[in-house]
């Protein structure tokens, strides 16, 4: 048998099991750790490691650890025989119940993800402004404005919470649109625009995968330490993308990959930070290839904190 055939063998095997199917399938669709798998699928730990540990070693899936959990995804191959093999599998699956069903139990466990951040959210509302000097990111807010867009134009502000940077870009002459999920976390921000006369920004609530915008509507797109509170930050950069002009900016600032897990108990975070590799892939798939990233040290009189970054791109079509 020659190696070819060999490889093809194997990728028919690997694909003649409808969980293994199953699996891939979510995992194209969504980057998810083994709890998330069993509880889309119904099956135990065991049954689902089996098969996870199979398609690894066909080289099929790439794995991230966040803290103590592993997550993993499935990218499908450009070109050879998987390539051909998957085109032909994920045509298959279309119409399917099985494959349906999946669809709709996917979509409740990554809306479960982001239940979680908006409970924490609107448990805290207003004093969120008093728990986020822990970030110490004043300066570095102020660093990434510099690369958004000139007074006047017209600008998002994702996972808006109190304001704060909507209002310090009201200030220099932009008009806003403050997108917030929390309902609680939009009363703080219109209370505080009130009291403070914060003209030029209009809130709305909105979810960071599917904002309340049309195409191409803005001229930037700014997330100040939102990504890791969004239950599939990829998504958003897309979404962030598809809402600005042709040469309009995208702009991200948030933590790098860290191991703090006190992050989660205490500031209700989703990930523990982001690698820049990440960030970048995610950028590139969103349309955004130009992206240019800044890495920033936390100061050290702050609280075990992770190192920063800010990443931006423009949209050239």
């Amino acid at each position: 048998m020659t190696a070819g055939q060999e490889q093809l063998q194997r990728v028919f095997k690997t694909l003649s099991d409808p969980t293994r199917v199953r699996i891939l399938s979510l995992l194209e669709a969504e980057e998810l750790a083994v709890q998330e798998l069993m509880e889309v699928l119904g099956m135990a730990q065991s049954r689902v490691s089996r098969h996870l540990a199979i398609l690894r070693e066909a080289g099929l899936l790439r794995d991230r650890r966040d803290g103590t959990y592993v997550f993993y995804r499935f990218t499908a191959p450009a070109e050879g025989p998987w390539h051909d093999a998957w085109l032909l599998t994920r045509r298959t699956l279309a119409g399917d119940p099985t494959s349906e069903r999946d669809a709709a139990a996917l979509a409740r466990v990554i809306q479960s993800r982001g239940d979680q951040a908006r409970s924490f959210f609107d448990a805290v509302g207003p004093e969120w402004d008093a728990l986020r000097k822990v970030f110490h990111d004043d300066v570095l807010r102020a660093r990434a404005i510099t690369h958004l867009v000139p007074p006047g134009g017209r600008v998002l502000d994702l996972g808006t919470g109190t304001g704060i940077l909507a209002a310090e870009l009201a200030g220099l002459g932009l008009s806003v649109l403050a997108v917030d999920r929390s309902n609680r976390m939009l009363e703080a921000a219109r209370a505080k625009f009130e009291q403070e006369n914060v003209q030029g920004v209009e809130l709305r609530r909105g979810e960071a995968h599917d904002l309340p915008l049309a195409d191409a509507e803005l001229e930037g797109a700014f997330a100040h330490m939102v990504l890791h509170y969004l239950p599939s930050p990829a998504d958003a950069i897309a979404e962030m993308a598809r809402v600005v002009r042709p040469g309009g900016v995208v702009v991200v600032v948030d933590f790098e990959r860290h191991e703090q897990e006190w992050m989660r108990q205490e500031l209700g975070v989703t990930w523990l930070g982001f690698g820049v590799e990440e960030i970048e892939a995610w950028f590139q798939a969103a349309g955004l290839p130009d992206v240019a990233i800044e890495r920033h040290e936390t100061p050290s009189r702050t609280r075990d904190l992770p190192g920063t970054f800010i990443a931006w791109a423009r949209r050239s079509s």
